[in-house]
């Protein structure tokens, strides 16, 4: 077989093959995976009541240390990116019902008739405790026949009774 000049041109200017750093592409993929795992502790633990983080379950049934191929490792991260957005979608989903509930809690304040024994804790507004605002007449059957009702701000959690007082051991006096 002969080849013509410009044939043979083309075969000497061919497009070399690119050679991958593998040891730099898996470098590159721990970082990315590392930055995702911390991504996610960050966004479950800045929220409160916390998030509850999700299960990393192991790819083809294995479990325990093993070397991850290319493949594999891109498929961690992008398993990571993908639970990532959705712990920041729920994390979303819990500020937009807490800025309701404060919301509620001032229209309550504004106008307690309005808001009769309505009830919402310090949870439902994300702050930690026991804290409760209730709308309740004031005093009491007499308060709710003449419509004069007010927003009672519980105190929080109740008092610690201290350590548990042991029975004292019985001595006997022979």
């Amino acid at each position: 077989m002969i080849l013509s000049s410009r044939e043979m041109a083309l075969l000497e200017h061919r497009i070399e093959e690119v050679e991958v750093d593998e040891a730099a592409a898996r470098r590159s993929l721990r970082d990315q995976i590392a930055h995702l795992e911390r991504a996610l502790v960050s966004v479950a633990t800045s929220a409160h009541p916390r998030l509850e983080l999700p299960r990393i379950t192991a790819r083809g049934g294995f479990a325990g240390p093993r070397l991850l191929s290319l493949g594999d490792l891109e498929a961690v991260r992008d398993d990571l990116a993908g639970k990532a957005a959705d712990l920041r979608a729920q994390r979303l989903h819990h500020a937009d019902a807490q800025a309701e509930k404060r919301l509620l809690v001032e229209r309550m304040l504004l106008d307690p008739g309005h808001y009769r024994w309505v009830r919402v804790s310090g949870e439902d507004i994300g702050e930690p405790g026991c804290k409760h605002w209730h709308v309740r007449p004031r005093l009491g059957i007499i308060g709710m026949l003449a419509g004069w009702w007010h927003v009672k701000v519980s105190s929080g959690c109740p008092l610690a009774w201290g350590p548990w007082r042991l029975p004292r051991p019985r001595t006997s006096s022979h």
